[in-house]
């Protein structure tokens, strides 16, 4: 009997009536054979009405009484879930996190799972119930309640197929698989079957929102085969992901990623000596900002370099002010700053075994006269800087110049 965890998302079990239709489909799955366990996510919007009721109360919450306020919300989903299982004669059971003992450290609000015991569901599985179990939460070595963090209830499916050995992990969500590229920008993206976890880890860390990359990272570490539907689908077959080998065809190119969060700012004419790029950074990273793309350039000026770096949008007025002080200092020339680009980025496993596809890549953006201001690569990835009015233009000239649209 194959053992399924099924993972829904706020989207999915949105209001009673699509809590209903879940509880269907979790039922026509237990018909067919399967052991079953769901974790579900707080009903959408719920979360953000807790977070705003807190900051009513107190103008930086705490961090342990947000997370006791915020694991009501799949408290409440997975009550009415199990409720709405046995009213269609489906026997279930529902469990907080702390209740299945979710084990993790104590840094509330981005909690990391170290352990779950697996007994207590095992024993409820065999005799015959489908179990059902909150996301996002779990609980510390001292009785408090706590978060993972940002796509924790992908984590904690993840988390209990690894622990159970589950045949498969299905995170059920809003869109109905992977594809080559947003279907919002090129109508022409085409969902893929199957994609390795190192493409999908890179498609998440490079802007693609289908899964968070903690849930692919704990998918990946224990070898976890995760699959990504619609619940909104009938009998969805979604996109497996799983280990490069099992991929029967590996693709050179398995789809294009795009991030608009990006910014760039540029320290103009530093001395070009040992030591630099520590001078430069350090005080960044102390701010607690996350740099992403760097690249240093020989300046015009003899004995001088460029130094420039991306950060997130949300940093860059933060980062700007660290830079003008860094570049007094330094007795660099100037700072030059812009918020108005983008990251595209080229993913597959295909290119370890392929050379030119940096050329062909650059060829597609030349002829649509795009100027790329920065470049990155790793073995199976290919990411570049662009100004982002060229966003949309780049992304589907890219997609048609790889045959993306095709089988």
């Amino acid at each position: 009997m194959a053992l399924i965890v099924q993972k829904y998302g706020g989207t999915s079990v949105g209001s009673l009536a699509r809590i209903q239709t879940v509880a269907q489909k979790i039922k026509t799955f237990k018909e067919g054979g399967a052991q079953l366990v769901v974790s579900v996510s707080a009903m959408s919007g719920e979360t953000s009405r807790m977070i705003k009721l807190a900051k009513e109360i107190q103008d930086v919450p705490s961090l342990r009484e947000m997370d006791v306020l915020l694991t009501t919300g799949e408290q409440v989903t997975i009550a009415l879930l199990s409720m709405a299982l046995q009213q269609l004669g489906c026997d279930a059971i529902s469990y907080t996190g702390a209740q299945v003992q979710i084990i993790t450290d104590s840094k509330h609000g981005k909690a990391r799972i170290k352990s779950i015991d697996g007994h207590r569901i095992r024993s409820r599985l065999d005799e015959g119930k489908v179990v059902v179990v909150a996301g996002f939460q779990g609980i510390d070595e001292f009785g408090h309640i706590t978060t993972l963090g940002r796509g924790g209830s992908d984590t904690t499916a993840v988390a209990l197929a690894a622990a159970l050995n589950a045949d498969e992990c299905q995170i059920y969500t809003d869109v109905d698989g992977v594809y080559t590229t947003d279907p919002n920008i090129e109508p022409k993206a085409r969902k893929m079957r199957s994609v390795s976890y190192e493409e999908m880890l890179e498609m998440a860390s490079l802007g693609s929102k289908v899964l968070q990359i903690r849930s692919v990272e704990f998918a990946s570490k224990y070898q976890v085969p995760l699959r990504v539907l619609s619940s909104m689908i009938d009998k969805p077959i979604g996109t497996l992901i799983t280990r490069e080998e099992n991929i029967m065809e590996q693709a050179i190119i398995s789809g294009i990623t795009h991030n608009k969060d990006e910014a760039k700012l540029s320290l103009i004419g530093v001395p070009d000596k040992p030591g630099i790029a520590y001078k430069i950074l350090s005080p960044i990273s102390e701010a607690n900002i996350e740099v992403d793309m760097i690249v240093q350039s020989v300046s015009a000026r003899e004995g001088l370099t460029n130094f420039a770096f991306t950060v997130h949008r949300n940093d860059f007025n933060k980062a700007q002010a660290i830079l003008q002080s860094t570049c007094k200092k330094l007795s660099a020339i100037a700072v030059q700053s812009d918020d108005k680009v983008v990251k595209v980025s080229l993913v597959g496993i295909g290119m370890r075994s392929h050379a030119g596809i940096a050329t062909q890549m650059f060829g597609a953006l030349d002829k649509e006269n795009i100027n790329i201001q920065m470049i990155a690569t790793s073995e199976i990835k290919i990411s570049v800087v662009i100004d982002e009015k060229y966003l949309e233009l780049a992304v589907r000239s890219l997609h048609n110049a790889f045959g993306l649209d095709k089988e």
